[in-house]
């Protein structure tokens, strides 16, 4: 199992992303973790980066998310996991380097 990447409300986009490449040059393969809605997003737009990051390298990244139950203090908490996997840069579908307003 690869390394776990816990991303916070707190956590910077543009760090988590650059784990998130360091980790997919690797082994090509990464998991994330991720409690509440602010949390939830860091991690989206950590991804979105991190693609930016990978296309010079020739690939893209694709994500499966699921839900996790997780004990924090005792306390049962729901987590999103998120599975990410290489796959080919298909430049005709996607522009990883775009803000989503063009």
């Amino acid at each position: 199992m690869a390394d776990l990447i816990k991303v916070s409300a707190q956590s910077r986009s543009t760090a988590v992303a650059g784990a998130i490449a360091g980790v997919m040059r690797d082994s090509g393969y990464a998991e994330m973790q991720a409690i509440g809605a602010s949390a939830v997003n860091q991690a989206i737009k950590a991804i979105t980066i991190a693609r930016g990051y990978l296309v010079q390298d020739g690939f893209d990244l694709a994500i499966v998310p699921s839900f996790t139950e997780v004990d924090i203090e005792g306390n049962e908490r729901t987590a999103v996991r998120f599975a990410v996997f290489k796959r080919p840069v298909d430049l005709t579908h996607t522009n990883p380097q775009s803000n989503g307003n063009s």
